[in-house]
Formats: C-alpha cells, structure tokens, sequence
C-alpha cells in the first residue's frame, strides 16, 4: 500500500511544498482542483522532487474536452518519466452547469464515454491506431502527424476516476483503470456499496481486482496535544457539514443510517449558514466517517480499516500539524 500527501500548492509555492512531503515520507502527491488548476503545480513537483508519484485527484473532466486532458496527460507522464496518474471526476451538477456553463446529465453515461475518448487519443499515439472515436457525447476522428506525440516511453498513463454514486462507480470498473474514493466514505458504504459497483463494471470489462487500482482516501483527526486534537476534530467537522449538505453525498449518509440529517444540513447551506454545519456533526457522524486517535494509534488503525482493500492510502487532515508527527506515521504506515 502506497501513501500520499495532499498537495495544496500553487505553482509559486510547489517545489518547496513537494520537497516537504517526500521528507515526510509521502509515495506521492495528489491536487484537488479548487481555486487554482491542479496540473501546473504537479510539474514543478516533478522537476523538483522526481521521487514522487504526482496525480490529479481529482481534475474536473467535463469543461475540458478529451483531446485537451489526454495532452495535458502525456506531456506529464513523459516529464515525470512514467510517474503520473490522470485522477478525474465528473463534479456536481450544480458546478458543470452554473459555474461551467455546460451540460451535465447524464453523467455516469457522459463520462464513461469521455474516459473512452482519452483513450482512443492514448491508442492513437502509443500504438499508431487510426483515431476514430464517434460517440454520442465526442467525437475525434482526425489526427494528422503534426499534433501527434507519437509513443511514450513511459507507457500510457493510467486514468483513475473519482466516484462516489453506484453508477459512475460502476464506469470506473469498466473503462477506468482505478478509483478514487471519495473522502466522504465510511466503511459499510465502501464494502456494501462502491466496492460491489466496481466489481459490477469489471466483470462487464473482462477484468479483477488486480488489474484495477483502488485508492482511499481517508479523513484523519489526530494531534500531539489536547489542544492540538480539538482544532483538527473542529476543522473536520466543518469539512464533514459542508459535504453532508450536498445532495449527491446522500449514499454515503445513508449507508450509516444518517440521511435524515441531508435536508437539514442543505439548508442551512441555501441560507448561508456555512458555519453551523460542524455543529450537527456528532460522534456518531465523526466515527462512521473518519479515522480518529492519538497519533501512536492512527497507523494501527488505518491499516486495520482500510488495509485489505487500498492500493493506494490517500491522507486528507485538513488542519495544521507537525511534519514529525506525520512521518512518524507514516513510517509505521509503511511498517509490515
């Protein structure tokens, strides 16, 4: 099992930031796609700390075209000689269509055709197949010598795709070769639900387990002093109030019998309320939704959750915390 890092960096601030997390012991970096793109910065990460496995994770795959991600795909998997993974979501409909301008239903069909696509154009330059992609929602039918790349010596990059509802996790077994979970995950959701989807769309392709990356993603809360561990249970909270009010978040909600909570929570969020969120999340919410502990214990307990399952083990800690105190961990992480 492999671990990686978050990796909140603008470009101005990559090469330090990348140099930080390979110290801390981190496999690889991944960027969220916020207020800043998530492929810029992952290039200075490359050049500066080329230890690192470097992904987007996720980028937002609908306001750009195929052709343009598969680029932006092979030139980072050739800069960082084989180390790149193209991590993509759909987003919520809300965002494609209000913020993005675009459509966006229907999504799980839209985008398994969309990962297709970016493959059609990987086809082409690694193995000099005709491009000829005609699809319902794209379509890529010429590819003159002057815009192909040619083969990559580092192989084609891997797509993983961020998933979450049973029907765009069902795409990520078909046609992706692995899945993002989600952070906004629990235990019964991923055994119950996202991994039976999974297995649903390998089976439609031909495939297993093995031929199939799974990475977790997991909210931790943790800190070395009482004070320390307050701050991060309040930052989480917030986290886990400000995903609670997002409708497309309900399966994991009710996976742990928690849905009733859903309108609630979306409507303090229509009334601008953002801050009252983290006040509805009680134990029963922290514990079904993330891993908590002193941080000798977080280690022990990650690998017991989530180690018969992750490929990849993804720490999201939104809060402030000491560099020590996280290599200490993951060092254990990595412990047989």
């Amino acid at each position: 099992m492999k671990i990686d890092g978050p990796f909140y960096a603008q470009m101005s601030g990559a090469a330090d930031e990348a140099k930080r997390l390979a110290a801390i012991g981190y496999d690889g970096v991944y960027s969220l796609e916020g207020s800043w793109d998530p492929f810029f910065p992952l290039a200075l990460a490359s050049e500066h700390e080329p230890s690192l496995d470097i992904a987007t994770g996720i980028a937002v795959a609908f306001p750009r075209n195929p052709s343009h991600i598969a680029y932006q795909a092979w030139d980072l998997q050739t800069f960082s000689k084989g180390k790149f993974s193209l991590g993509i979501g759909s987003q919520i409909k809300p965002h494609i269509e209000k913020r993005f301008g675009l459509e966006f239903n229907p999504a799980a069909a839209r985008m398994r055709e969309y990962i297709l696509a970016v493959k059609a154009f990987f086809d082409c330059w690694q193995n000099g197949s005709t491009l000829d992609f005609q699809g319902k929602f794209y379509r890529h039918t010429l590819m003159t010598p002057m815009f192909n790349p040619g083969p990559n010596p580092y192989g084609v990059p891997p797509i993983l795709l961020g998933a979450l509802g049973p029907k765009m996790t069902e795409v990520a077994g078909e046609v992706a070769d692995g899945l993002i979970v989600h952070p906004f995950n629990s235990m019964p959701f991923l055994e119950n639900h996202a991994l039976p989807a999974v297995r649903r769309g390998l089976e439609k392709s031909g495939r297993g387990f093995d031929d199939f990356t799974l990475q977790v993603n997991a909210i931790i809360i943790t800190g070395e002093t009482e004070a320390e561990y307050l701050a991060a249970e309040k930052s989480v909270k917030g986290l886990l109030g400000f995903y609670a009010s997002t409708p497309a978040y309900i399966p994991p909600m009710d996976a742990v019998g928690l849905g009733d909570l859903q309108p609630i929570m979306n409507r303090l969020s229509k009334e601008g309320k953002w801050d009252e969120l983290g006040s509805y999340v009680n134990d029963e919410f922290v514990d079904a939704f993330c891993t908590r502990g002193k941080p000798e214990e977080i280690a022990g307990k990650l690998k017991a959750k989530y180690g018969a399952y992750a490929d990849r083990l993804a720490i999201y800690a939104p809060y402030a915390a000491p560099d020590e105190m996280w290599k200490k961990i993951i060092s254990e992480l990595k412990s047989s």
